[in-house]
């Protein structure tokens, strides 16, 4: 109905931290409450009390009008869905390495068209990646995005290889053997690290792996995550640093109610923690976090503001002009100011501060506070700690087999299209945050993987792209010679059965943290007969 924006093919949706609906040209049918994939839109009438800033908010976007357009809208070309032209030899085949968001929307814009057979590798048994592993437990309305990616996966021509690592069990030749192109969508797995001294110490990590450790990812069920102190210093206040202040003074019944794996509930519950100081370089202005989430985050949380930073955000709202930092700024200017480290705590709280430049990280073996230098000034400041978590971005990993830009930790690219210097590697393509870093949103990575898929299949109509040597069933052979354990679709909804089960009436799952448990449960799944493989293989 045209009635939300910014829309995908408008200026300003990949940047956008919230979409609004037009109240002029909403008809109320109702059909985006129940098409939206992570349950966000709700009629006004239904809204909870913490939610009536968005109402206000909504408004603000379409200012009283005669005939005018939205502000975004209709000033960018609408990519056109790719057409594969057919061949007699056979289907289109590509293999998508991950199976975060970025390749299912790869993998769901390459299946409109008939002719195409779509291979996702995952080298963990379960998959959907940072959905799965990077939203913080308490918003599982964020994690029903993964209803949307099971739909996909049930479509003709989609094919999952979980528990099978590129680079481990198969190359990217081994790949290239077996499909006409590869399409890699990995994101951007390593955090930046902080460079100062005491960084090595015990109680120092990202925020990053704090969240996958609430979440059971088998690789941080052992992070060594201390509570026992009453402080939490987080550097940097993106929304990742955000989720983690939140989690941490969540009352833990609450979270109880949440997928979070038991290890963490259990730590949350013995935590000692009342204050978690979320601390960055610049001004409030500057800040990082989205709009969304720092409302969210003051009608849940007890959050206070720094004292020494209350007469900025006065400042700089008389200054600001810019609509979006403006509304930060008021939600920031009505919280209460706290004086640093002296305020009675009588419940956990979130202390936002802000001119605060890390210099080292203090203790001996173990942390016991951090100092910070006052931005712009000479002077220093000390902040006592039990853990000092750090959330400053990302970085995306080279990839076997491909170039790699180290400076912007992406694989270099045209649309996509992987380069090596200005020449296009014949079959290789990239999308999600390996294309274009860590910016954006989970909605972000749909946009970002329909570019790189019409550059694919327009090299694949243009007879760029080389064809596989081996048929189609040749491929399940190949990889279940390399890795045995490879867990396929029957697997993985055993996995899913059995972790539903586990969540009983209380909670949406409970997630198996160690790959031996997952395995076992994917064992449960009945096995396909000969011929039932055979006919996959022929299909595939």
């Amino acid at each position: 109905m045209n009635c939300i924006h910014p829309s995908p093919d408008e200026p300003g949706f990949a940047t956008a931290e919230m979409l609004y609906i037009d109240p002029d040209a909403c008809v109320d049918c109702g059909a985006c409450v129940s098409a939206c994939p992570v349950g966000a839109i709700a009629p006004d009438s239904r809204l909870t009390e913490n939610q009536l800033p968005f109402i206000e908010l909504n408004a603000a976007f379409y200012p009283k009008r005669a005939g005018k357009l939205p502000p975004t809208s209709k000033l960018a070309p609408v990519l056109e869905a790719p057409k594969v032209h057919p061949r007699g030899d056979g289907p289109l085949r590509v293999a998508i390495v991950g199976s975060g968001p970025a390749a299912m929307y790869a993998a769901d814009e390459l299946l409109t068209q008939r002719g195409v057979r779509v291979n996702v590798f995952e080298k963990l048994p379960t998959p959907y990646g940072l959905v799965r592993a990077g939203v913080a437990p308490d918003h599982q309305s964020t994690k029903r995005v993964t209803r949307l990616f099971d739909r996909m996966a049930q479509q003709s021509g989609f094919t999952f290889f979980l528990n099978v690592e590129i680079g481990k069990h198969l190359t990217h030749a081994d790949l290239l053997e077996h499909h006409h192109a590869v399409l890699y969508a990995v994101g951007a797995p390593n955090d930046r690290r902080l460079d100062i001294d005491g960084m090595g110490l015990t109680g120092t990590a990202t925020a990053t792996e704090v969240v996958a450790w609430f979440n059971g990812h088998p690789d941080y069920v052992g992070l060594p995550v201390d509570l026992s102190h009453e402080r939490v210093v987080i550097v940097g206040n993106g929304n990742v640093a955000l989720d983690v202040a939140r989690v941490l003074t969540t009352d833990p019944d609450a979270l109880a109610r949440t997928d979070i794996a038991d290890h963490a509930l259990a730590a949350l519950r013995q935590s000692k923690v009342q204050e978690v100081v979320i601390a960055a370089r610049r001004g409030p202005a500057q800040s990082a976090f989205t709009l969304p989430e720092l409302i969210g985050l003051t009608s849940t949380c007890d959050v206070v503001l720094d004292a020494a930073d209350h007469d900025l955000v006065i400042r700089d709202l008389a200054t600001e002009t810019d609509p979006l930092t403006r509304n930060k700024l008021e939600i920031l200017s009505k919280l209460d100011a706290a004086e640093a480290d002296s305020t009675p705590i009588t419940r956990p709280r979130i202390r936002l501060a802000y001119r605060l430049t890390p210099q080292r990280v203090l203790g001996q073996g173990t942390v016991t506070g951090i100092q910070f230098g006052i931005t712009g000034t000479g002077e220093t400041r000390t902040i006592d700690a039990g853990m000092v978590l750090t959330s400053i971005g990302y970085r995306g990993k080279a990839i076997a087999d491909l170039p790699f830009d180290d400076a912007a930790a992406v694989v270099p690219n045209a649309g996509g299209r992987v380069l090596d210097g200005d020449v296009p590697v014949r079959g290789a393509y990239v999308a999600g945050w390996i294309k274009r870093g860590p910016t954006g949103f989970i909605g972000t990575n749909k946009s970002c993987a329909a570019e790189t898929v019409h550059n694919l299949v327009e090299d694949y109509n243009r007879g760029r792209l080389g064809d596989p040597v081996h048929k189609p069933a040749a491929l399940d052979k190949l990889v279940r010679s390399r890795q045995p354990a490879v867990v396929d679709a029957a697997g993985l909804k055993a996995i899913d059965a059995a972790e539903i089960a586990r969540g009983g009436e209380d909670r949406p799952r409970v997630k198996f943290t160690g790959i031996d448990e997952m395995l076992a449960a994917a064992a449960t799944a009945p096995k396909p007969t000969v011929g039932q493989r055979l006919m996959a293989g022929l299909r595939r």
